[in-house]
């Protein structure tokens, strides 16, 4: 019984690493499922991407796509046309897709119109904002889902209103956070630790990424100025994606607190988010890992498709006004925040769940 696995991503990579390891275990045991690893090629900077497989011990792609960049229509066709190809050549018996990238949505609907079912990983999701393509791609890859798995009773209530039946609903945790307990040991100091002087809860973690806060210059900078103006001093330590680097750049973005560093690790940016005094963000996926590890987390957002993370976790919506910042910096800096809890069934074994449902359901 043949599961393709699609990873195009980052963020899918974290997700389908105890997936992987969960049906490598069922197999020594003689369990029946095989498994087929499709990586899209949706990221190829080697940080944002390659270096994740050997970190995570995720075994090479059986196929690599490589549709490289481009625009999300050029990528989305790329991979459709590639995953088509694939799939007349040797069809299988489930789509396995994780996450709200690209690749999530271009090889649901190409499974799909192959009479191949979708299972979808992190199904249910949402965060009411049509603005952000993921939103887009979390929609399409749910009204094509046969088998939904869940992180969070919010996604079983989002789904139960789509009219999904009960039946094709599994609430199981969030396999990115058994990666993130599973790796926690060996978290290792990026070189920035060394060569930016730092030491624990002496700095803030920053990205920022989204077209919302990145693309128009003067917000960027009004948002910048704002975060720097009340940091108090302290580092901002600033892993910059591709995307935003060509837009810093090109804004004259500069400022001595603003400590601009490659895109890091998985191992070296989760070592950083562990021993900050707190992140900020527009990040969904970084919530989550911030309220595992008890940090606190300000998110850059007006919405967040985990809702969970700010009624239990530790994470707080501050908005996109530059003029929000500062009253919930001062707040973190007089000890005001809250201790935060983890959600449930956010336990390290959510990969084995899934894995025992495959089992059952394609027997």
């Amino acid at each position: 019984m043949l599961i393709d696995i699609i990873a195009g991503a980052r963020p899918n990579f974290m997700k389908i690493a105890p997936i992987i390891e969960a049906l490598e275990a069922r197999a020594t045991a003689g369990g029946t499922l095989t498994y087929r690893l499709i990586h899209t090629g949706q990221h190829y900077d080697r940080n944002m991407s390659g270096a994740f497989f050997e970190q995570l011990g995720i075994p090479e792609p059986s196929v690599n796509f490589g549709v490289g960049g481009g625009s999300q229509a050029e990528q989305t066709a790329g991979i459709m046309i590639a995953y088509e190809k694939l799939l007349l050549k040797k069809p299988s018996q489930l789509c396995l897709v994780v996450g709200d990238v690209t690749s999530t949505m271009a090889c649901t609907i190409t499974a799909k119109k192959a009479g191949v079912p979708v299972a979808h990983v992190e199904a249910g999701i949402r965060s009411g904002d049509l603005t952000m393509p993921e939103e887009i791609n979390r929609m399409a890859t749910d009204a094509l889902t046969d088998l939904f798995f869940t992180t969070s009773e919010t996604a079983n209530g989002n789904l139960r209103r789509l009219g999904i039946p009960e039946e094709r609903i599994h609430f199981v945790g969030n396999t990115m956070i058994d990666t993130l307990l599973k790796q926690r040991p060996a978290f290792t100091p990026p070189a920035c630790w060394t060569t930016l002087g730092l030491s624990p809860e002496s700095y803030f973690v920053l990205t920022l990424h989204r077209p919302a806060n990145v693309d128009d210059q003067g917000k960027l900078k009004d948002l910048l100025q704002a975060i720097i103006d009340h940091s108090r001093g302290l580092p901002l330590v600033f892993p910059v994606h591709p995307r935003t680097a060509k837009i810093l750049a090109d804004a004259g973005i500069d400022n001595p607190a603003l400590k601009m560093v490659e895109p890091l690790t998985y191992l070296e940016f989760n070592y950083l988010v562990e021993h900050a005094f707190g992140v900020i963000t527009d990040s969904g996926g970084i919530t989550e890992e911030t309220t595992v590890l008890g940090v606190p987390c300000l998110t850059l957002r007006d919405n967040t498709e985990r809702p969970e993370t700010v009624t239990m976790g530790t994470n707080e919506l501050v908005g996109t006004s530059p003029a929000a910042i500062p009253p919930v910096l001062q707040r973190l800096f007089a000890g005001q925040w809250k201790q935060g809890s983890i959600p449930p069934l956010w336990d390290g074994h959510t990969g084995r769940r899934i894995v025992a449902i495959l089992e059952q359901t394609l027997a």
